[in-house]
């Protein structure tokens, strides 16, 4: 990525936290916050809401890590911890060594942000003066500035839109808007809240593909939570798993699903209504379960550790097909098996 004007750190390695370990570290991290809840027609209880919950881990200089879990889980939390928004209740955190909560205006230079559905841009301005004012606020050298712009609007197909005030954007124009937006000081490491929401098929590949390349051509630590598993394996070898609060798994994504026993979706339309497609695991492919039939269209799960290519092949060539689709596990899904085998 000719256009970023740092050099790669090392990204790229085997093994989870081979690089260097410590570059972000969490240890024993909470946060607590205190709400008053109705408890009759005037008055009012406090109550403790444990958001995060005790959350231990590191993640190396350079790695691209999935922190996932359902809605409510304590994810958006971390991530403020994270870039110094709210202030640990106990435990404590680093990030490239600093303090967050104590040095935020230091750290905001070494990280960029793009929180989901909250822009970092000027809504009544245009793209380009949106960027314009970033360039001054944390002192962009012009050339710098100019390359990392460039190579931005090139890649995340941004050279219509600059002139267009962002309040006209679509969702995944301003998603693309804010990436860029995130990336012209250069950071050292970046936090992705739902980073392809909005986009459609073509917009979410020259998405995650832009990220590979900025995470292993610039080393940079990318730290990404969403909700598509899709995002997560294309894009991570490491997933984190959190849930009220806790941090229930963290590895690979292949062991994720093992741990959860969850299952992708083939839905298949045929030319003419058949009974339930029956395919049996044959040693080069896993066997499928048919979960629901409409017609000429069927449903059938199959391990989600497993590969989609040799099942459809096989249902390619015994059954008339028309047309496929895979559709990955919900999340909320596979954490509620992994409660439910939980000891």
């Amino acid at each position: 990525m000719d256009g970023f004007a740092q050099e790669a750190t090392g990204a790229g390695g085997d093994g989870f936290g081979t690089l260097e370990d410590g570059f972000i570290t969490l240890d024993g991290l909470e946060k607590v916050f205190q709400v008053r809840r109705r408890a009759g027609l005037l008055r009012r209880e406090r109550h403790e809401v444990r958001a995060v919950d005790g959350i231990s881990f590191q993640v190396a200089r350079g790695e691209m890590v999935g922190y996932i879990g359902p809605n409510g889980a304590g994810k958006s939390t971390t991530i403020k911890m994270l870039t110094g928004i709210l202030t640990p209740s106990g435990g404590s955190l680093r990030v490239a060594g600093i303090d967050p909560s104590r040095e935020r205006t230091r750290l905001a230079h070494r990280i960029g942000v793009v929180f989901g559905q909250r822009t970092t841009l000027w809504w009544d301005l245009p793209l380009r003066d949106s960027y314009r004012l970033m360039h001054r606020m944390y002192r962009i050298p012009d050339g710098r500035y100019r390359e990392n712009l460039d190579r931005c609007v090139e890649l995340l197909d941004l050279g219509e839109l600059l002139e267009v005030p962002v309040r006209q954007l679509s969702l995944g124009q301003r998603m693309r808007g804010d990436i860029a937006a995130a990336l012209l000081h250069d950071p050292e490491v970046l936090y992705l809240d739902e980073p392809t929401i909005g986009l459609d098929v073509i917009s979410k590949a020259k998405v995650r593909q832009f990220l590979k390349e900025l995470n292993v051509e610039r080393g940079t630590t990318v730290l990404l939570t969403t909700h598509d598993l899709t995002d997560i394996e294309q894009l991570c070898r490491r997933v984190m798993v959190i849930d009220h609060g806790r941090l229930m798994y963290d590895g690979s994504l292949a062991g994720l699903h093992e741990v959860g026993e969850s299952e992708r979706m083939l839905v298949v339309d045929l030319e003419r209504e058949l009974p339930p497609i029956e395919l049996k695991s044959d040693g080069s492919g896993p066997g499928l379960r048919a979960v629901k039939v409409e017609g000429p269209r069927q449903w059938l799960a199959f391990p989600a550790s497993a590969s989609a290519a040799p099942l459809v092949a096989r249902i390619a060539a015994q059954y008339p097909l028309m047309d496929l689709s895979v559709r990955e596990p919900d999340i909320e899904a596979v954490i509620a098996r992994m409660y439910r085998a939980a000891p």
